[in-house]
């Protein structure tokens, strides 16, 4: 099992009380996404940020990552994909959280597009459910299998933020609604926020919508001072 490691942002406070791991997209790296940690540090001061790269290397992408392969020709191969990756995933969050001397219960997964597709898949599987889980640009794969996933879990599902792009030329808009729906269907319900003009990526909308989200599920308290700056 490939081991994974990225970039990371400790805690401003110094005393790690959260922990939020970002999980990037198809051909990028862990450098992509740690950016935002430090436009979210400002009012989450006791949460450390990690991004880890991707276990593969992305041959589409010279220099960049993926969490597992994509031919577009396979119409199982995203479902494969994200059970292949998640043993990796899953040890690196067990490593992090330990090293922080945290449970499930500290711990958000914010993902990109594919990265999307893994936070969803292995936060909606842990044994512990994380505390939230927001994820960009991306879509839930295997919607089949959650009857299945809610039928042996027990306790409520973490919740849910997806953001989406209405110009989005990578994954289509419309996956975000279908997405939702499947979660809803399985007793998972989400909340969503959809910006009407955005391609492929994060917005100053999905940015803000995304860090209150987190705050909130995470039991944060915003300075209202901070919060009129978001």
């Amino acid at each position: 099992m490939a081991q994974i490691d990225g970039p990371r942002l400790a805690a401003r406070s110094r005393k790690t009380k959260q922990l939020i791991v970002f999980l990037h997209g198809f051909g990028a790296n862990g450098d992509d996404l740690i950016a935002l940690g430090r436009q979210w540090q400002p009012f989450m001061p006791d949460a450390a940020f990690v991004s880890p790269n991707a276990p593969e290397a992305c041959v589409q992408a010279p220099g960049g990552r993926q969490w597992f392969g994509l031919t577009m020709r396979d119409p199982n191969e995203r479902w494969a994909g994200v059970n292949k990756a998640a043993p990796a995933l899953d040890a690196f969050l067990d490593a992090e959280l330990e090293r922080h001397g945290l449970d499930d219960s500290k711990l958000a997964l914010v993902g990109f597009s594919q990265g999307t597709m893994m936070a969803l898949h292995v936060g909606l599987r842990r044994a512990r459910a994380p505390a939230a889980l927001l994820g960009y640009s991306g879509e839930l794969v295997g919607p089949e299998h959650l009857e299945e996933l809610a039928a042996r879990k027990t306790g409520k599902a973490p919740p849910i933020l997806l953001v989406h792009g209405g110009e989005d030329e990578v994954i289509p808009p419309e996956a975000l609604f279908m997405s939702a729906e499947a979660l809803a269907s399985a007793n998972m319900p989400c909340q969503w926020h959809f910006s009407p003009a955005l391609g492929h990526g994060i917005d100053a909308s999905g940015l803000r919508h995304g860090g209150l989200f987190l705050a909130g599920a995470m039991r944060i308290r915003i300075d209202p001072a901070l919060r009129a700056k978001m």
